[in-house]
């Protein structure tokens, strides 16, 4: 029998977490979460609060956030024979491209979760207000390929009648305040058609963001619509047999200027977030450096990997066994982020989306 490399084994990933620690609901308000710092030169940890973190980040830092905004992706409707269905829409609002009818209504494929009662199977539609859904084909853990048919805006559509898809380590409906709470203070309406948020950036508020304006810390925009990948559980015992789902991801030529003229200069790249970590370092990887990137990426970052681009990450607490935790792990060693979310845990921080926050510098 083969034996796993220590930091390529699924289980050197886990901790122990108390159901009471995982966030239901987000902070009384933006900007008062706990930051937990960890030095990776030291392995010192230290207890502190988000509100700080313009003191707490060198004064010539480029700071780099995901501007995408979460879609009320979640559609709850009805199958012809009456059981009810729902539908999360994973395709980018800005890649569908539909096709007029000559009866007034539009059509587009797409892809996204399928869930009712007995299927739905190939062939069966699905009945939305103002909404209609042809299954094409199933795929794996509940991805489908369909085609929707409807009248008017799509974003319209789901705007008015989807739900916020919280994740599902949040045992609770989405509620109103969810619209709000669930997108960060930098989101573009022109971004829309995320799944989930970049969890990191709801931390920030515009007094936050000023302070770091006043510090002389400049801040860039990419953008990663953030897709099923995020929930999509490692399975496998050797993690370097994992394939994560593709995410589309943009880095605009004013992005790539900005980080090149502060590698040029040393100054540190932030990142706020593991997704605008992906969407950085798959651009350096796709392109051999750095300069303007948009299109699909998988990347997978674990042990082995070297960081091109990202020099200091601020992040959420995340799921045990999952492909963030293998992620900050690479950065910043596994055992140092270990032994730093067991510390979270005596501390009494609330972990993963609308938890706390952690600095790696």
């Amino acid at each position: 029998m083969t034996t796993i490399p220590e930091e390529f084994n699924l289980q050197s990933y886990d901790f122990d977490l108390p159901e009471s620690q995982i966030a239901q609901d987000p902070a009384e308000r933006r900007g008062a979460s706990r930051l937990l710092v960890l030095d990776r030169a030291s392995g010192e940890v230290r207890d502190c609060m988000f509100a700080d973190i313009a003191q707490l980040l060198p004064r010539d830092a480029l700071l780099v956030v995901n501007n995408t905004k979460v879609l009320p992706a979640r559609l709850i409707g009805r199958k012809e024979s009456g059981g009810k269905a729902e539908f999360l829409l994973l395709t980018p609002l800005s890649l569908i491209e539909p096709e007029a009818r000559t009866d007034g209504w539009s059509t587009a494929e797409v892809e996204g979760l399928l869930k009712a009662s007995k299927g739905p199977r190939p062939g069966e539609r699905l009945h939305f207000d103002g909404l209609e859904l042809l299954v094409l084909e199933k795929g794996e853990f509940g991805r489908s390929r369909v085609r929707l048919n409807w009248r008017g805006e799509l974003a319209d559509h789901f705007l008015k009648q989807g739900h916020i898809p919280l994740p599902p380590y949040i045992r609770r409906e989405d509620k109103g305040e969810d619209r709000d709470r669930y997108q960060t203070v930098y989101s573009r309406e022109d971004k829309l058609g995320s799944v989930a948020a970049p969890t990191a950036g709801l931390h920030f508020t515009p007094e936050i963001m000023a302070a770091l304006e006043a510090r002389g810390i400049r801040t860039a925009e990419v953008t990663l619509y953030v897709g099923y990948g995020t929930f999509s559980p490692v399975r496998c015992d050797d993690i370097r047999e994992h394939v994560m789902h593709a995410e589309y991801a943009e880095v605009p030529e004013e992005t790539a200027g900005a980080i090149a003229r502060a590698r040029a200069e040393g100054r540190p790249v932030v990142a706020v977030g593991t997704t605008t970590t992906r969407t950085l370092e798959s651009m350096a990887s796709h392109l051999g450096g750095i300069g303007p990137f948009r299109g699909w990426t998988d990347i997978f970052i674990r042990p082995g990997y070297s960081f091109k681009v990202v020099d200091q990450l601020i992040t959420n607490f995340h799921l045990p066994r999952s492909s963030l935790i293998i992620m900050v792990s690479t950065l910043a060693g596994r055992r140092q982020i270990i032994d730093a979310y067991n510390h979270a845990v005596r501390q009494g921080f609330r972990f993963f989306s609308y938890g706390d926050a952690m600095l790696i510098r």
